[in-house]
């Protein structure tokens, strides 16, 4: 198995890399979408969060008010850690069991864990490469007001938010530059592919 880290700050084309690699045959581990299974109504994570954070921040139906919660901790480094301390546990053990279960179903698997906060959690684990998703903060931000609804205040807030460009290049061993055209992107995602498969 071949275990890639690719992350990328906020609105920097990650998600569009994820999509190309799986087309060539990866699996994909998304974090994100893991986080959200570990916090579903009933589990451990959730009792916990309501428990840190008070029942506020879950919905009438029980489950997680993510807007809510993300308000109560936005700005409040404390709070940040208390969450990312009961999220970060769970959400290892579960990509920790997924990466087997590639293993375990093709030896050869290439998997490619999609994490955004790869200095923030997992930073020392074994990774064959970690590839970094780039484009510049203003071209970030324009995707975030014009894709995402954001306003250029909160664009702003959410990428001062994340770990600088200047220490997730610094990890890279493959940049890859969204900031052109989706044709330029994807053919450096078809050039890390064949380098991976070669």
């Amino acid at each position: 198995m071949t275990l890639i880290a690719l992350t990328g700050g906020i609105a920097s084309g990650k998600s569009t890399i994820s999509r190309r690699l799986a087309e060539h045959g990866a699996v994909v581990v998304d974090a994100d979408g893991i986080v959200r299974e570990v916090q579903q109504p009933g589990s451990p994570v959730l009792d916990d969060i309501a428990a840190t954070f008070g029942d506020d921040v879950l919905t009438e139906a029980g489950e997680l008010d993510r807007p809510r919660l993300a308000a109560r901790v936005f700005g409040d480094e404390d709070a940040v850690r208390r969450l990312n301390a009961i999220v970060h546990p769970a959400v290892r053990v579960e990509s920790a069991a997924r990466f087997a279960a590639a293993q375990a179903a093709d030896p050869d698997a290439i998997v490619v864990y999609d994490v955004p906060l790869l200095l923030e959690a997992r930073a020392e684990d074994p990774w064959e490469l970690v590839v970094v998703a780039h484009a510049p903060v203003e071209l970030r931000r324009e995707r975030l007001v014009s894709l995402r609804g954001m306003s250029p205040a909160e664009a702003d807030a959410r990428i001062a938010s994340q770990v600088d460009d200047a220490r997730r290049l610094a990890i890279a061993d493959v940049v890859i530059d969204t900031s052109g055209t989706m044709e330029e992107t994807v053919a450096q995602v078809d050039a890390l592919w064949r380098r991976l498969t070669v």
